[in-house]
């Protein structure tokens, strides 16, 4: 069957009232005007030039060029001294003075603005959120890292360096991400791409709320760390790592490969968490799924809810994707520390604001979050809106038609649902607490030589053993 054609969308006149964010650089023009890093641009004490750049306005540009696909800052300055942006005059300044501004502002306008942004878009996408993802959880987040991609060798000190070097990598981004809201909740820079997973994320967690659900990749699997989660008043779930040694202590339900328990993890004493935990365990196909987590009441979270929110730490991955695919922030603008971090926390606002427009999309069409395309809303979305549309309404009314709105190719993980009355009750004398005993593991940076990969071999069945 030909598809539906694509009618024309609204006009402006007809836009519901309050959207998220209808007309983007008109969102930023509000938000920056709010947040005046330099509101009253007064002549400086002693001699010299005053300052002809208004702060709003290079901060504003910094935005746009990110929104606007530029990339680099030789076009920031082209827009402000040829072109002129919204009611800012074109400014008449060189260059390296543009640069040198940059260089000296640092990123502490740019990070407040990113956390006006969020907090302004979380009150507007709270009627949006998904409430029945954890409802016993204050908070639902996915936390990871990645990499950023490695700068060009424009700088005297850096041409010695060969390809691949990671002299090269201007460090990683360490993020908590809110699964409920579709919204960063916190970004942090690390200097050092090599850097433990874990140790930034201490840092990270200082933010969360007590009763939050972590949901973690096996970059983050550890004994040490599973307890201090749980003796800070956190929910945290996990895959269950290959070979890791256990106990089973209770069987809530097992049937074949079907499996729901409290454990402990490490069976032997070199290794050994301080708290008792659930094992979940199921197959789908040929692929056998283990799961851990301190949430030790099969009713509260059920293995089908495991599966599911499990699936969702994926979230983070795809966030990860929109700011370095979509935003362009696999290309670099500069090869100087600050100049990178500016554009990382220009892109990170401004993918605040299209992870907004997705979830606002997606509950107006009715539709799940996954089946509005984000590399078309991305990509179409300011044309919409310099034509004069409201690319809300369009994208809920004709995107289907339009393909924007279309089925998610997301793997949806199924748990078997287990029967009430074959659950075991926990019994009341059960010791879930022991004094732990943590193996000296090594936490140095990791090699610079990538380590050769083995398949891992498939579990065996549950016993007292590692697996």
């Amino acid at each position: 069957m030909p598809a539906a054609p694509f009618t024309p969308a609204p006009s402006r006149a007809v836009r519901p009232e309050a959207p998220v964010v209808g007309d983007i650089e008109a969102f930023l023009a509000d938000a920056i005007a709010q947040v005046g890093p330099d509101a009253v641009e007064a002549r400086r004490p002693g001699p010299g030039r005053p300052r002809v750049l208004p702060g709003l306005c290079l901060w504003a540009g910094l935005l746009v060029c990110v929104l606007r696909g530029f990339g680099s800052q030789l076009q920031l300055w082209r827009l402000l001294t040829s072109h002129g942006l919204w009611r800012f005059p074109r400014v008449p300044i060189t260059d390296q003075a543009l640069y040198n501004r940059l260089a000296r502002a640092g990123t502490a306008p740019l990070e407040h603005l990113f956390a006006q942004v969020s907090q302004v878009l979380a009150g507007r996408l709270a009627p949006y959120a998904d409430p029945t993802l954890a409802p016993f959880a204050a908070a639902v987040v996915a936390i990871d890292e990645s990499t950023l991609d490695q700068i060009a060798r424009l700088l005297p000190a850096l041409r010695t360096l060969p390809v691949g070097d990671s002299g090269l990598l201007p460090g990683k981004l360490a993020g908590l991400f809110d699964v409920r809201l579709q919204q960063w909740r916190q970004v942090l820079h690390v200097p050092n791409p090599l850097q433990n997973s874990k140790v930034a994320a201490r840092d990270l967690l200082a933010s969360l709320p007590p009763g939050t659900l972590i949901l973690a990749d096996l970059g983050y699997f550890g004994f040490a760390w599973f307890d201090d989660l749980t003796d800070r008043g956190f929910h945290w779930l996990s895959r269950l790592r290959a070979k890791t040694s256990y106990v089973v202590i209770h069987s809530f339900y097992q049937q074949g490969d079907t499996f729901d328990g409290i454990v402990w993890l490490g069976a032997y004493r070199a290794d050994q968490a301080a708290h008792a935990v659930r094992l979940v365990q199921f197959r789908v196909g040929q692929v056998l799924h283990q799961y851990v987590t301190n949430v030790r009441d099969p009713y509260q979270l059920p293995p089908r809810e495991v599966a599911r929110l499990y699936a969702r730490r994926w979230d983070i991955e795809l966030a990860f994707l929109l700011i370095k695919r979509h935003l362009g922030l696999h290309l670099l603008w500069a090869c100087k520390p600050v100049a990178v971090l500016q554009q990382v926390w220009a892109v990170l606002t401004i993918a605040q604001i299209f992870q907004a427009l997705r979830q606002e999309i997606a509950g107006r069409a009715q539709v799940d979050l996954f089946d509005v395309s984000m590399a078309l809303l991305v990509q179409e979305f300011p044309t919409f809106a310099a034509d004069g549309q409201d690319p809300i309404a369009a994208f809920v009314t004709y995107g289907r038609a339009a393909r924007y709105i279309r089925p998610s190719s997301r793997t949806r993980r199924t748990a078997p649902a287990l029967p009430a009355t074959g659950i075991c009750p926990l019994p009341a004398d059960l010791v879930l607490h022991r004094p732990p005993r943590y193996a000296q593991r090594k936490c140095a940076p990791r090699s610079t030589t990538p380590a050769k990969r083995t398949r891992s071999p498939a579990a065996p069945a549950l016993h007292p053993q590692p697996i």
